[in-house]
């Protein structure tokens, strides 16, 4: 590794900006050292972070962060405020156009905690800790006594708030970390990921992926299983696993080329889209669609969690945006329907009309606005329990397969399980041209 530049910055916080050079990629470090006074930002520190956005940017190189940080420089008072304002303005242009990768040391408190909030990708070391309001503001205006750990600790951020991406052992791990995620991305928009070395031939047959789905509707199995059986060489870097885990995303590779997975995990609430699952997967909708990365989705969900919280927290409001996540990506897609996929959640889950470039199902794959056990509730309901029973046979066999839906061109093909690598791999390799033609406007306006 060889820096090609180093700026020092004498005041609260030492910082530097590097650029960084390995045998196959470079990017742009700063470096906010927490053993100088805590790593109490002042405006000149600020401005050293600003500096290496606006340099990342203009070279167009990975952004990559390492905070530790108590916060703004209380003795520089309203300067340091400005300068944190200025950092967060270059951090936020480089939204979309490199990469941006925070790995979080120490302490990051207050405005740095928020500039954590701006980045693609977020690693945390296991002793580190993040949050905008301290335990002492906590314990003033609630009269909560709680610890930095209880409050923002590594593992509070990997489960609770889906902040950390991925949460390592201490530092060395997390820069490591950090050269393996950047291997899955381009240096900026314009590119491309680079290919990785693979010897895993394309046509490789994947009946352990079929054999994995139950006998019964109902039934779980892990579907990061099945990702693992499409991967290359069977591996899966999975990015917020602790957080809605009835959602899995994560980067893979098939024929060496960088690949996004959204997939229903039906050993987690049976699957089902909650608030916390919409925000995960239209994040990393957004974030393949940004970066040119080629997206497969894996369905196997009964529908949205019903309940009044989630409807009075915002259900409609963040489903949609999963549905806008994918209704504006423009790089290639592959939907692949494993087994339920029912209603309003069949639609978001990247369904044909929504956009998607090639939709395949598996001959258990069940499409409908709903489930018989549901139909016959709301179709039957002042039926006799046989009538019921006879009504909901009769609707499984008629309509909980995937070939009404072929028939209607909403499936393109129904395939076997063991076929699915070759086919997704194939469909891929023809979509590597795939280019769509942007409409002119200021920005969208992404539901929030």
């Amino acid at each position: 590794m060889t820096v090609h530049l180093q700026r020092a910055v004498k005041g609260a916080a030492a910082a530097e900006v590097r650029w960084l050079e390995t045998i196959s990629r470079r990017a742009v470090w700063v470096d906010v050292d927490e053993t100088v006074r805590r790593g109490a930002l002042s405006a000149e520190a600020s401005g050293v972070i600003a500096h290496a956005a606006e340099t990342a940017r203009e070279k167009g190189l990975p952004l990559v962060m390492t905070i530790g940080s108590s916060g703004a420089d209380i003795v520089e008072g309203v300067a340091a405020l400005h300068g944190w304002g200025q950092a967060a303005k270059a951090i936020a242009k480089c939204s979309g156009y490199v990469p941006i990768i925070t790995v979080v040391t120490g302490p990051a408190v207050s405005g740095p905690a928020l500039l954590i909030g701006l980045s693609d990708i977020v690693i945390m070391t296991s002793d580190a800790y993040a949050f905008v309001s301290g335990p002492t503001m906590v314990a003033e205006f609630t009269g909560i006594q709680i610890t930095n750990h209880e409050l923002g600790g590594a593992d509070i951020h990997a489960k609770q708030s889906g902040v950390a991406h991925l949460v390592v052992a201490d530092r060395d791990s997390a820069l490591s970390e950090v050269e393996h995620v950047l291997s899955f991305l381009p240096d900026n928009v314009d590119e491309l990921a680079p290919t990785a070395q693979t010897s895993d031939s394309p046509e490789r047959l994947t009946p352990e992926a079929g054999a994995l789905i139950p006998d019964t509707s109902t039934g779980s199995y892990d579907v990061k299983e099945v990702i693992q059986a499409i991967a290359d060489d069977g591996y899966l870097l999975e990015l917020r696993a602790r957080w809605a885990a009835n959602v899995v995303t994560g980067l893979i590779t098939i024929s060496g080329q960088s690949v996004g997975v959204v997939a229903n995990q039906p050993m987690n609430l049976a699957g089902t889209l909650d608030i916390p699952a919409s925000q995960k997967a239209a994040r990393f909708v957004s974030f393949c669609d940004a970066f040119n990365i080629p997206i497969l989705t894996l369905v196997d969900t009964p529908g949205f969690y019903p309940g009044k919280d989630l409807e009075w927290r915002g259900m409609i409001r963040h489903g949609a945006q999963l549905v806008f996540a994918y209704g504006r990506a423009t790089v290639p897609r592959v939907c692949v329907i494993l087994r339920k996929s029912y209603g309003g959640a069949y639609i978001v889950m990247d369904s044909k009309k929504m956009g998607n470039d090639l939709c395949l199902a598996w001959p258990t794959a069940e499409l409908a606005v709903m489930g018989a056990g549901q139909a016959a509730a709301i179709l039957q309901r002042h039926a006799s329990p046989q009538e019921r029973e006879a009504y909901e046979q009769d609707y499984a066999e008629r309509l909980l397969n995937p070939y009404v839906a072929a028939e209607r061109g909403y499936v393109d093909s129904v395939i076997d399980p063991a076929d699915t690598r070759r086919e997704i791999a194939a469909a891929f390799s023809m979509l590597c041209d795939k280019r769509e033609k942007l409409q002119a406007r200021k920005h969208d306006n992404t539901p929030l």
